[in-house]
């Protein structure tokens, strides 16, 4: 079995603490085999997946990705032909490192995973996903399948930051890891422990941050891919074993990239086809989005060095698709309607923080029951997230509010450290709908304003239409717009245009979020019936 494995803006680790598609839902044709005359365009998913590990087991591709405080954690993505691209699970099913992550007298905004590992290890056919949190120590995780269940298999308490697995073909794991200066780890054949660790390299001072490590071996070589926020990409090479010693070649530094108003493509993963031919996944920052995973194709000099494949001189919006065999079957979208049908969530959603898994139910419907009081959606429980599909696409849900009591709001969000929201206020056994903006944070991630009425209308009968478009094409601030309806048919705008920021430092892009939260006594419900998200 052929196999090939797998970070951020300015360094986190100085940043935090000071502060302390699937394009479209494409898919894939049918047909003998993908024509490598057709053509892909970046990013490869237009939704917020950032610092990207990418591997291939077989004739399938995996990808995982950061999710800082977003729960479940560390989605993990599939494709059969690298350009559409499906979530198959997540391999952190909880964040429990701490109560932070529920909520619960602290919070947890833009902590949680960052850039991790995954790794697929063939003498066990195991799946490993490893990151460090809060600068604190490791975790390890495990599956024999990407859908899970995961289950943690360890803790190591050194942490390591931004950190890249290799499973060497002796079966050692080593850990490549660091921020400027770069060390390597050995583990113990079980993977639970660390037998050594040793610096391997320290960049210039020319050179920068160097960090968002990824871990190859490659014709006998070793290799230690190296991204310099936000706007390089650099190669670490040894022929002398894991621990170096290693030397260093550039591999992009402020390249064009792909999306009009984004950034340089950087920080990602290498993988090869089934035929030979390498890729490299990277991602642009694109904000107010987030940070969208680009493809472009990679050959190697004789010397064995990667070389990324230009267009006119940048990282091309079309490449030729990749060659390979005919997928076993469609994968599955990231966008389009849910029902909530079945009795779990699907992938594609993930709550902010920690739910409170008493106070939410999915099957005829997703219920939310109200699990906090508080006029503060940033501390509120149980709001279920959704990434945004770029460049534009709107999201529409069906609420019956029939069970509302005084006090409670509910409604759809474009959620991030600047938020608006159009929902429901239920007060005096009266139901209005509203527009509300004014919901920020500030750099420390301290809730700065609550929200504010812009607009509002009397609403009556038990079910309402709520309906949140996102221009998220990055370069500049963005407009969202509200609007609802009665019938699901006719939609009244509701209040002004909201101006998404653009501003990197929260990280993660803007998301849809449906929430309902009390600021009075629990008690209250709202069912979502539908939700759909749609592009133009």
């Amino acid at each position: 079995m052929d196999l090939s494995w797998s970070h951020q803006h300015l360094t986190r680790r100085r940043t935090l603490a000071a502060a302390t598609g699937l394009a479209a839902g494409a898919l894939l044709r049918p047909g003998p085999a993908l024509a490598a005359a057709a053509q892909y365009t970046n990013p490869v998913i237009w939704q917020d997946f950032a610092d990207i590990d990418i591997m291939r087991v077989g004739d399938t591709y995996y990808a995982s990705a950061s999710t800082m405080h977003y729960s479940p954690g560390a989605p993990v993505l599939r494709s059969y032909d690298l350009v559409n691209w499906e979530i198959a699970g997540h391999a952190v099913p909880v964040l429990d490192f701490g109560a932070k992550y529920d909520l619960n007298g602290a919070r947890g905004y833009v902590r949680g995973i960052w850039a991790s590992s995954l790794a697929y290890r063939p003498s066990n056919r195991t799946f490993y996903w490893l990151g460090q949190i809060d600068f604190a120590r490791t975790y390890v995780y495990t599956a024999t399948a990407v859908e899970g269940p995961w289950s943690r298999l360890t803790t190591i308490s050194t942490p390591y930051y931004d950190a890249g697995l290799l499973v060497d073909t002796d079966d050692t794991l080593y850990v490549a890891y660091g921020n400027t200066t770069i060390s390597v780890a050995q583990l113990s054949p079980d993977g639970r422990n660390q037998v050594r660790t040793q610096e391997v390299f320290r960049t210039p001072s020319s050179v920068g941050t160097l960090e968002g490590a990824r871990f190859y071996k490659i014709n006998g070589q070793y290799y230690i891919f190296l991204t310099r926020p936000a706007n390089g990409q650099y190669i670490l090479k040894s022929s002398s074993g894991p621990f170096g010693p290693y030397t260093m070649r550039q591999v992009l530094l402020d390249l064009r990239g792909p999306i009009p108003g984004g950034g340089v493509p950087h920080q990602g993963g290498l993988v090869r086809t089934q035929s030979g031919a390498w890729y490299y996944m990277a991602f642009v920052d694109a904000y107010p989005g987030g940070r969208m995973p680009a493809l472009a194709p990679v050959t190697w000099t004789a010397d064995g060095w990667p070389v990324v494949q230009l267009v006119n001189g940048g990282w091309g919006t079309t490449y030729p698709s990749p060659a390979l065999p005919a997928p076993p079957r469609q994968v599955t979208p990231m966008t389009g309607v849910d029902t909530f049908d079945g009795t779990s969530l699907k992938p594609r959603w993930e709550w902010n923080h920690n739910p409170d898994n008493t106070k939410w139910s999915v099957g005829d419907g997703l219920t939310l029951r109200t699990a906090t009081v508080t006029h503060d959606l940033y501390w509120a429980r149980n709001t279920l997230t959704h990434r945004i599909q770029g460049p534009t696409s709107t999201a529409t849900a069906q609420l019956d509010h029939s069970a509302m009591r005084d006090g409670d709001r509910a409604g759809l969000a474009l959620l991030r450290d600047s938020s608006a929201w159009i929902g429901l206020k239920r007060d005096g056994g009266a139901t209005r709908v509203v527009m509300v903006t004014g919901l920020t944070m500030d750099g420390n991630w301290n809730t700065t304003g609550t929200g504010t009425e812009i607009a509002s209308a009397p609403v009556s009968g038990s079910r309402i239409w709520l309906r949140a478009n996102a221009d998220v094409r990055p370069g500049a601030p963005r407009p969202g717009t509200f609007s609802y309806s009665t019938d699901g048919i006719t939609f009244t705008r509701l209040g002004p245009a909201f101006s998404m920021g653009n501003d990197w430092r929260f990280f993660m892009g803007y998301r849809f979020a449906l929430f309902n939260h009390a600021t009075q006594a629990l008690g209250g419900a709202v069912r979502v019936t539908r939700f759909e998200v749609s592009t133009p």
